[in-house]
C-alpha cells in the first residue's frame, strides 16, 4: 500500500448558508497523482484551501502524515510539507527566477537574527533555490526576471517556489490553465517525475490531461462528492457523464 500523506475526513467549509465544501473525504498517496475535477463553482479551489490552511474547516478533519493538523494555520502546514500553487501567477515579476525561488526557501529556512548576513548568500536557501529551480526546469534562465519568462516558465517557476519549501505534499489548482500543447506536455512531463517522491491533488479542466495523468481522480458537484476512483472507473460512471462529462464520454 501506499503512503497515506494527507487526508480529509468528512471535510465541510460553509460561507453563511452555502456549502461550499460538503463532508469530502479523499486521501493523497505519495507517488500519486489524484486530479479533482467538475464544473466552475464545485467547491475544488475551496477544498485545495481548506486542506491547505488557508480557510479554516467548519467541520470535518485534515490528517498530514497522520496528525491532525485541521486547526494549524497556513504557515505552519507549509512548514510541516504542504505547498501549492494558484489559479492565477503569484510569482514576483521583477526578481530573478533564483531570487522568487530563493525567497519562498527563506521560509522554509528563516533566520530573524541574521539580519547583518547578505540573504542573496544564504547557506540554506540558495541551494534549495537553485535545485528546486532546476528540477522544475528553469536552471538556464535563473537570473532572468519573472516577468520576462513565458507563461509557460512562469507557472514553472510557481511549482519552482513550491518545492523549493521542501514539501511532501503538492495542491496544484490548475497549473496548465492558458496553456499551449508545448507547454502543456512540459508540465505533464514534470509532474510525473515530481509525482515519485510526493503526493499530488491536482485541479485542473484539461480533461484530457487530467486522463493522461491522473492515478486516482476525485469529481465535485456542488461541493461534494460525486465519484472517486481509478481513470477508465470515473470515466464510465453513468452519474459523472450526465453531470460533467456529458453522455458521449
Amino acid at each position: 500500500m501506499k503512503e497515506v500523506l494527507l487526508r480529509a475526513r468528512d471535510l465541510s467549509r460553509r460561507f453563511g448558508g452555502l456549502l461550499a465544501v460538503d463532508r469530502v473525504s479523499l486521501a493523497l498517496e505519495r507517488g500519486t497523482v489524484h486530479a479533482v475535477i467538475g464544473t466552475n463553482g464545485a467547491g475544488k479551489s475551496t477544498l485545495i484551501n481548506v486542506l491547505s490552511g488557508e480557510l479554516p474547516a467548519s467541520s470535518g478533519s485534515v490528517e498530514l502524515r497522520g496528525r491532525d493538523v485541521t486547526r494549524w494555520s497556513q504557515p505552519l502546514r507549509a512548514r510541516a510539507g504542504i505547498g501549492r500553487s494558484y489559479q492565477r501567477t503569484t510569482v514576483f515579476p521583477n526578481f530573478s527566477v533564483l531570487e522568487n525561488c530563493r525567497l519562498a526557501a527563506q521560509a522554509r529556512h528563516p533566520r530573524p537574527f541574521a539580519w547583518w548576513s547578505d540573504a542573496a548568500r544564504c547557506p540554506a536557501s540558495v541551494p534549495a533555490a537553485r535545485a528546486a529551480a532546476a528540477r522544475a526546469g528553469l536552471d538556464d534562465v535563473l537570473e532572468q526576471p519573472a516577468g520576462a519568462l513565458s507563461h509557460g516558465q512562469r507557472r514553472q517557476l510557481e511549482i519552482a517556489m513550491c518545492l523549493a519549501t521542501a514539501p511532501e505534499v503538492l495542491l496544484l489548482d490548475e497549473p496548465l490553465a492558458g496553456m499551449g500543447a508545448e507547454e502543456t506536455e512540459r508540465m505533464l512531463a514534470l509532474l510525473a517525475e515530481l509525482k515519485t517522491g510526493h503526493a499530488i491533488a491536482l485541479v485542473e479542466h484539461d480533461m484530457d490531461a487530467v486522463f493522461r495523468i491522473a492515478d486516482v481522480i476525485t469529481v465535485m458537484v456542488n461541493g461534494a462528492v460525486l465519484a472517486s476512483g481509478a481513470p477508465q472507473a470515473v470515466r464510465a460512471n453513468p452519474e459523472v457523464q450526465a453531470a460533467y462529462l456529458g453522455e458521449a464520454a
